[in-house]
């Protein structure tokens, strides 16, 4: 029996061209690297850059009451927004666990589009087409439509460059057009910097990527991979799925408490969630930054620093890191960890870098403050 092959974005050819490293990223051979994760990592935070996140899932939500429904399954309270504005939000299971963390994007009381993570979007929808009343109807479009991120200081210019609407607020979203064909302008990303998410059908996404990068030639635009978007999201703490949230891991343990409708009467998840925040989580998802060279890896073990000069990583583990990664913007060893609570910001601890006791200072993310500061939590 062998392994499915891998699905490939309509851009893969394009970034093929362009001399990109590719990886398997949850079941799609996608590109990791083109020039260099800190060179792509910089251009974000100085400039703009392009990603290929097609591989992310779209689902559409509609039909009478589609907006009340899904309120009823998803943990934040879709009420808090209105027409024409966004959502970070999360499907929680019984347990209060995280099954995967999205953005909605809410057109209306009857009409909602939603973008679960990649490896979880064909299990989202199967909770939800299973949840749904009569006259609601889930649609998946994950094969349907691409999305192109557009993040980074000069992104605005760049959008309106091409002629779409690049002055709405953060976590808003416009429908547009290019080349004749319908385009969803977002307003959204997850690198901490000014930026965009662009939905267009497959069949626009190849010219709508040339366009960007011919219009951001003389902007400093450059094409960046995952690996650049997972060290930006890091710097500014925010989660990724499958490492600091996840089915085993709530929003209370990972201070993502804010993105909970604690008012809603009902949500997937609500009385474990209600349960655990008024007896105080356990544990809590806190950052690492280095007080010495190490690179904290997910499920090295946090440890008290040692009185035993000779034996600094005795003692029992408080924690283990759920993400890690160098700092392009500090020049430091950042990470984030899942700690006992008795750990307070401040604290120094020791992380088992490959048998190597390496020290961290406890911090509260984020651990930058990019040029133009967006956060889900706004």
């Amino acid at each position: 029996m062998t392994d499915a092959p891998l699905k490939q974005t309509p851009l893969f050819d394009r970034h093929v061209a362009l001399g990109a490293k590719t990886a398997d990223f949850g079941g799609w051979d996608m590109p990791i690297e083109y020039e260099g994760v800190v060179a792509e990592h910089l251009a974000v935070r100085s400039a703009v850059g392009l990603f290929d996140v097609s591989h992310m899932g779209k689902v559409r939500i509609h039909g009478p009451g589609a907006a009340r429904f899904l309120n009823s399954v998803l943990a934040n309270d879709l009420d808090r927004v209105s027409a024409g504005q966004a959502q970070y939000s999360m499907l929680c299971n019984d347990a209060g666990g995280v099954i995967d963390d999205l953005i909605v994007y809410r057109w209306s009381d009857d009409e909602v589009f939603m973008i679960p993570n990649a490896a979880n979007a064909s299990t989202v929808v199967a909770v939800l087409q299973a949840a749904a009343p009569p006259g609601v109807t889930v649609d998946d479009h994950h094969l349907d439509h691409g999305i192109i991120a557009v993040q980074g200081p000069r992104s605005a210019e760049l959008i309106g460059a091409m002629g779409l609407p690049a002055d709405h607020d953060y976590m808003t979203m416009v429908s547009a057009q290019f080349a004749g064909e319908p385009v969803i302008v977002c307003r959204t990303g997850y690198t901490g910097e000014h930026g965009y998410e662009l939905v267009a059908p497959v069949g626009t996404l190849g010219d709508l990527w040339d366009e960007l990068l011919r219009e951001g030639a003389t902007m400093g635009v450059v094409a960046a991979g995952l690996g650049a978007r997972d060290t930006l999201r890091t710097e500014m703490g925010y989660p990724l799925h499958g490492q600091d949230i996840s089915p085993t891991i709530t929003p209370v343990e990972a201070m993502i408490a804010w993105a909970v409708g604690w008012d809603k009467p009902a949500f997937a998840g609500r009385e474990a969630l209600v349960g655990q925040r008024a007896a105080g989580p356990t544990r809590r998802l806190r950052g690492l930054v280095s007080l010495e060279r190490g690179i904290p890896r997910p499920h090295m073990a946090v440890r008290r620093p040692s009185a035993d000069s000779a034996a600094p990583l005795s003692g029992d583990p408080i924690g283990e890191v759920t993400s890690g990664t160098f700092s392009p913007t500090l020049k430091q060893d950042i990470g984030l960890a899942l700690l006992d609570v008795s750990v307070s910001v401040g604290d120094e601890v020791v992380v088992d870098v490959r048998g190597r006791a390496s020290r961290f200072r406890v911090t509260k993310p984020p651990f930058v403050e990019p040029s133009t500061r967006a956060t889900p939590a706004e």
